[in-house]
Formats: C-alpha cells, structure tokens, sequence
C-alpha cells in the first residue's frame, strides 16, 4: 500500500499528466492539461486539487500542470483550443 496522501496522489497525477504533454506542440501544452483534467478527472478530484491550489497546499504542481487546472477553472465545459502562451 501507497504510503501517500490522497493530496499527494492527485498532486502526483497532475504532474504526470503535465510531463506528458510537455512533449506536445507549443502552444497547446496547457489546454491540453485542461482538457484531460476536464475529460477523465472526476469532480471531486478536480475540486480537491483546486481547493489545494486555493490554500496553498499544491506547491508541487509543475507550473504546466497548475497552468491546465487553471485554464480548465477559467472555462468549465469550455476549454478553449489553444492559445499561442504557455
């Protein structure tokens, strides 16, 4: 059994997901967070990792990995495409 928090977990899986995506186009790289984080995380999870982000209990998010939840928060259901910042 993993000796980690669920906090750790969610945190470790976000940054996952960024060191994934860090090997995609320029440009996209966030969006793409976003959009997994909308597509495949469940509610709860995301509003774990954001209330985390809220109370300063997720410095170890890869700034990539805040970056998506952050754009994902912005828009909801909406992610947008891409855009050309990172």
């Amino acid at each position: 059994m993993s000796s980690r928090t669920t906090d750790e977990k969610l945190v470790y899986m976000a940054n996952q997901i960024a060191t994934f995506f860090e090997s995609q186009a320029e440009g996209t790289r966030a969006q793409r967070v976003a959009e997994h984080l909308r597509s495949f995380w469940e509610p709860r999870m995301r509003d774990r990792l954001f209330e985390m982000m809220d109370r300063g209990e997720a410095d170890d998010l890869k700034p990539l990995a805040r970056k998506g939840a952050e754009i994902w928060r912005a828009h909801g259901q909406a992610v947008p495409a891409h855009s050309e910042e990172e």
